[in-house]
C-alpha cells in the first residue's frame, strides 16, 4: 500500500510542470489532494485529469502574505488537517545583477521564500499539536550551487534551505519531517516565465531546460523522496548532482566551474 494513500496533501504550483505531474501522481496513490495556483481554469483542467474522486481546488497567490493565512484556514476545511505541505510554486529569474532591479529581487524573495514559509508556520502549530506532519519544499540545484544570471532566485532558495534546515532541527521532537528537493534541468517552462531584469518574462526556453529530465520522472521521484522521508533529495542529470558534491567537498574547483557554464 501506498503511504500517500489517505493522506491530506496541499501542492502548491499545481497549475503546471513539476506540479501538475506531481498532482496526478499523488492523485493515483490515493492522497486526499488539495491543489494551488493563481489560475483556476487551469488547476480545472488538472483536477479534471486526476484519477481521483478526493481532488479540491483552493487558489492562491503566493505574493499576498495577508490572503495566505486565510487560505491556510481554508485548506483545513476540505479534508481536515494537513499531513503534508509540498511547497512547489515559484518563479525563475535570468539576468545579471547589474540588470536586474531591487523590485525583482523583492519579488523573487516574497513567492519562492515568503510564499511558502508563510504557509508552513500557518500549519505548523497544529502539526505540533497533532505529533505529526511533513513539509516539503521544492528548491533547487541553485539553492547550494549558484550560476550567473540567477543571483535572485539563487538566494530565495538558499533561504529556504536555511529556513527548512532550522525547521527539520526544531522539530524533530515533535515528530515533523521536512524533505527539500533540489531538481536540476527539469523540461518544463520555468525558464520561459523567468523574470528578466525589469520583471517582464523571458519569453525562451534556455538549452538545459529543453534537454532536462521529464517532469513525470522527477515527480515519481519526489514522491518516492517523500514516502521514505529523504531530508534531501538530488534530482537530475549528472552534471548538476556533481555541481552538488563538487561545491560540497570543493568549493574552489566549484567556483571555477561555475564561470565557465553556459548557463542562458
Amino acid at each position: 500500500m501506498s503511504k500517500i494513500k489517505n493522506k491530506v496533501v496541499w501542492l502548491t504550483g499545481a497549475s503546471s510542470g513539476i506540479g501538475e505531474e506531481l498532482a496526478y501522481q499523488l492523485a493515483a496513490k490515493g492522497a486526499k489532494l488539495i491543489i494551488s495556483a493563481r489560475r483556476r481554469e487551469e488547476l480545472e483542467r488538472v483536477k479534471s485529469n486526476c484519477q481521483s474522486d478526493t481532488v479540491e481546488i483552493l487558489t492562491i497567490d503566493l505574493e499576498d502574505n495577508f490572503s495566505l493565512t486565510q487560505k491556510a484556514k481554508e485548506a483545513v476545511t476540505f479534508f481536515g488537517d494537513i499531513d503534508i505541505l509540498v511547497n512547489n510554486g515559484g518563479i525563475s529569474q535570468r539576468d545579471t545583477i547589474l540588470n536586474t532591479s531591487l523590485d525583482v529581487d523583492r519579488r523573487l524573495m516574497e513567492v519562492n521564500y515568503f510564499g511558502s514559509i508563510t504557509l508552513s508556520k500557518q500549519l505548523l502549530p497544529r502539526m505540533v499539536e497533532r505529533k505529526s506532519g511533513h513539509h516539503v519544499v521544492v528548491t533547487s540545484t541553485v539553492g547550494i550551487i549558484n550560476t550567473p544570471y540567477r543571483s535572485g532566485y539563487g538566494a530565495s532558495k538558499h533561504a529556504l534551505h536555511g529556513f527548512y534546515d532550522a525547521l527539520r532541527a526544531e522539530h524533530h521532537k515533535d515528530n515533523i519531517r521536512v524533505t527539500i528537493v533540489l531538481p536540476g534541468y527539469i523540461k518544463t517552462n520555468i525558464s520561459y516565465n523567468a523574470l528578466v531584469g525589469d520583471g517582464s518574462k523571458q519569453n525562451r526556453m534556455d538549452p538545459g531546460q529543453e534537454s532536462g529530465m521529464a517532469p513525470k520522472k522527477c515527480a515519481k521521484l519526489i514522491i518516492r523522496a517523500i514516502e521514505v522521508k529523504k531530508n534531501e533529495a538530488y534530482i537530475g542529470g549528472l552534471k548538476e548532482k556533481m555541481g552538488i558534491y563538487l561545491k560540497r567537498f570543493w568549493p574552489s574547483a566549484a567556483a571555477k566551474a561555475v564561470r565557465k557554464l553556459r548557463v542562458t
